[in-house]
Parts: structure tokens; C-alpha cells; sequence
């Protein structure tokens, strides 16, 4: 009902469900669900069931839907209750984007703070059933804490090789304190990869996006989205992209419920890039492959300039209908302070879906009365020190400490203000 094939059209079986590229073409491996097999009432009551369950593999948003997912021995899955997130309504972002009707997918709300732990559970959970003892990841924060977090849970030694430079101490500190071991190297995330993709799988579990256990796990992000909107899906799907694994199972996620019939369509993804690493946005504009640049932006979650995913995003963009753009480091910036105005922090890097809708609103691409939703893939604490460096600038949306005054005066003010 699911089998792993080389993404890129070979049709070639691998022999070894640890490789992560084709032995023939090089391209990515992936799974592919023969949607004939289920049913989408089945699907749907075993979710509804498990999640009034207390077992933490029924709570979780990734478990609960295990028939669509690779695999995994009983024993060996690991488990913090991913997955289970929340869709929020945003009428700050709506107002600010220019559409009617807006929510955030945040996943930011899972056990490490970040979208990571959907497809990290998998890949932990499939290295643990073959007997992995050491996990290794390139990371500039997020994968390495999803990691670090999932590897202690399994019982395995986490390595991560990181980027001396352009990682959030948060996330450094949080990777420390699962009791990972952190390597760091000259150079950025795409070196780090490098390294990380010469080592032979057979001997460590490489659980970076481009391992397609990973990818499984987080399509899942996508059945929860549709199981919220009681299998309804938005006009459109606007997400951050770095490494591109998330796009790529977003848009495998989306299809897959169509496929199986748990939704009557699929949503429209636009990718956003930031300017400064937006090797996918210009390959998109161009129309050719992708070209590898030297990334630089403030949101370091997707300072990426060699996106390993970009073919298997490229294909489920292209068949959703959807588009890939960038946006500006001041754009995302701002964005971001307007996301806080509904209540909802997150890091630097999953404003840009916020920047990037109102930048499609504007030109026409999405129209005012879409139904939109953006994904925010990691949460705020991940970053506090960009958030404080914002709101002690002269930014429009900035929120400077008051110094100074006499309270009973400044709070008159207030009450006057917002009469």
C-alpha cells in the first residue's frame, strides 16, 4: 500500500530502505500510497477515535493517521504527541494581508516548538526499529533540537553538525539540554548537509529532510489542517521555504487526502522565500533548474542557498497550481510584529508566509476573497533575541519599553486613546 521509489521517475525499487537517493539517477527517494487501498471513512473515524484515546500514539496528529504512513514495528515508535496542532483564526493578518478570511497553521505548537518533530518522529521511530545507535543532522537550530529531543527518547546519541555563525542560541541551549552533541563547522547550513549526506546511512540515521521518513511524517500536517476544517480545504496554502522538505510534504499530504477522498479539492501552495536565499524563487521565475547561492537573511530557519528538496517542491507546486516568490528581510520583519497583534508568536522564518500573502494579494495573484492559510513553522521562543532587536527599532510595528512617566498620567492616555 506504500512503497519507497526514486522521486525523480526512475521507477526504481530501492533494496536498501535506509538510502536516501536513487542508486540509478541521484534524485531524493519517496514513498507513494496507492490511494485505492483506503477509504476515506475508515480513515477519518480511526482519527476521530484515537483522538478521544489516551494513548499517546493515538493523541498523536502524525500516529493517528498510521495507515497512510510508512510501516513501524509497535514497539518502536517514539512519541512526544506531535503533531497536534492548532488552526487559528487571524483577523489582524487578514486585515493586514488584504483578504477575508485568514487563518494560521501553527506548528510551532509541538513539543520542540517547531514543524521538525512531525517528521522526526518517523524517522527516530524507523531508526529505531532497525537498530540505529547514533542520529546525525545539518541543522540551523530547529532539526537539530526535533532531533535531539526524539534521539533521547529513543535511546540513541544525537549529533548535529551546525553552522558556527547564523543559529539562535535558544536553539543551541534547547539541543544542549535534550543532551545532543553539537558539532560546529565553518561555513552554513549547505556545507553542514554536505557533510552530513557523505556519511553512509547504513551505519548512522541521517534524519534530515531529505530522508523521505521524514517527509512522511510531516505530510501529516496537511490531514490535520483538513481534519480541522472537517475535511474542507482553503483556496490556498502560503508557507515558508528553506530546505523545502515541508513544501514538498505539504503538497504530497494535500494530494494524498484528495487522492483517498477525504477532501473533494486541494489547496493552491505558494512557497516564500527570503530575498537573501531564494534560490527556488528565481529557478520558479526563470523557468530552469536550480542554482545554489550563498544565503544571507535574518530568518535563519531558512537561510538556505542549496535547497535539497527543490525538485520534489518544484513538482507538488507546480501540481497544485500554485506559485513560488521572495520576499524582503524588512517585509518578514514586519509581518511578523503582525502576527504577534493576534496573540500568536513565532520566529522570524514563518512570517514569511504572512509577507508573502500580502505581497500576492497586492498583485492580484490571491484574491481578497480567498480563503487563505498560512503556515508559521516555528514559535517565537525560538528567536527572542530578533524579537527584541525589532521592538527596540524605529520599525513601524515595533513596541518599545515606556521609561519614564507617571502611570496614572500614561494610563489616562491609554483610556483615551482607545475610547
Amino acid at each position: 500500500m506504500i512503497a519507497l521509489r526514486c522521486s525523480g521517475g526512475c521507477d526504481v525499487a530501492p533494496s536498501d530502505h535506509d538510502a536516501l537517493s536513487c542508486a540509478q539517477c541521484g534524485d531524493l527517494l519517496a514513498f507513494e500510497l496507492r490511494a485505492d487501498a483506503f477509504g476515506a471513512q475508515a480513515v477519518d473515524e480511526n482519527a476521530r477515535l484515537r483522538r478521544a484515546s489516551l494513548d499517546p500514539k493515538d493523541r498523536s496528529g502524525v500516529w493517528r493517521f498510521r495507515e497512510l504512513l510508512p510501516p513501524v514495528a509497535e514497539d518502536a515508535i517514539t512519541t512526544l504527541r506531535e503533531g497536534d496542532v492548532p488552526l487559528i483564526d487571524a483577523p489582524r493578518g487578514a486585515a493586514y494581508a488584504g483578504v477575508a478570511q485568514l487563518a494560521y497553521l501553527h506548528l510551532g505548537v509541538n513539543p520542540t516548538a517547531s514543524f521538525k518533530d512531525a517528521g522526526m518522529t518517523v524517522a527516530i521511530s524507523h531508526a529505531r526499529e532497525r537498530g540505529a545507535r547514533v542520529a546525525v543532522c545539518a541543522s540551523t537550530g530547529n532539526t537539530a533540537a526535533s532531533m535531539a529531543a526524539y534521539a533521547a527518547r529513543a535511546g540513541l546519541t544525537a549529533v548535529v553538525i551546525a553552522p558556527v555563525d547564523g543559529i539562535s542560541a535558544a536553539k543551541v541551549a534547547q539541543t544542549l539540554d535534550y543532551g545532543a552533541h553539537v558539532v560546529a563547522v565553518e561555513g552554513d547550513f549547505d556545507d553542514a548537509l554536505r557533510a552530513v549526506r557523505a556519511l553512509d546511512p547504513a551505519t548512522v540515521a541521517v534524519v534530515n529532510s531529505v530522508n523521505p521518513y521524514r517527509i512522511e511524517g510531516q505530510k501529516t500536517a496537511a490531514f490535520v489542517l483538513l481534519e480541522q476544517r472537517r475535511w474542507a480545504a482553503p483556496d490556498w496554502v502560503v508557507l515558508p521555504g528553506g530546505n523545502l522538505g515541508n513544501a514538498s510534504a505539504l503538497g504530497k499530504g494535500f494530494r494524498e487526502a484528495h487522492a483517498i477522498g477525504l477532501t473533494t479539492s486541494a489547496p493552491r501552495l505558494a512557497v516564500v522565500q527570503a530575498s537573501g536565499a531564494a534560490p527556488f524563487a528565481r529557478a520558479w521565475r526563470d523557468g530552469g533548474d536550480l542554482v545554489p547561492v550563498r544565503a544571507e537573511t535574518d530568518a535563519t530557519a531558512i537561510r538556505i542557498g542549496a535547497p535539497a528538496s527543490w525538485k520534489k517542491a518544484r513538482a507538488e507546486v507546480r501540481a497544485s497550481g500554485g506559485t513560488v516568490l521572495d520576499v524582503a528581510d524588512g517585509e518578514i520583519a514586519e509581518a511578523r510584529a503582525v502576527i504577534g497583534r493576534d496573540g500568536v508568536g513565532c520566529e522570524p522564518a514563518s512570517a514569511a508566509s504572512l509577507a508573502g500573502l500580502r505581497r500576492l494579494v497586492a498583485d492580484g495573484s490571491i484574491k481578497p476573497d480567498a480563503d487563505v492559510v498560512c503556515v508559521l513553522t516555528g514559535h517565537v521562543l525560538k528567536d527572542t533575541a530578533y524579537a527584541a532587536r525589532y521592538h527596540a527599532s524605529d520599525a513601524a510595528h515595533a513596541n518599545a519599553i515606556v521609561r519614564g512617566v507617571d502611570l496614572a498620567d500614561y494610563l489616562n492616555l491609554l483610556l483615551l486613546t482607545h475610547a
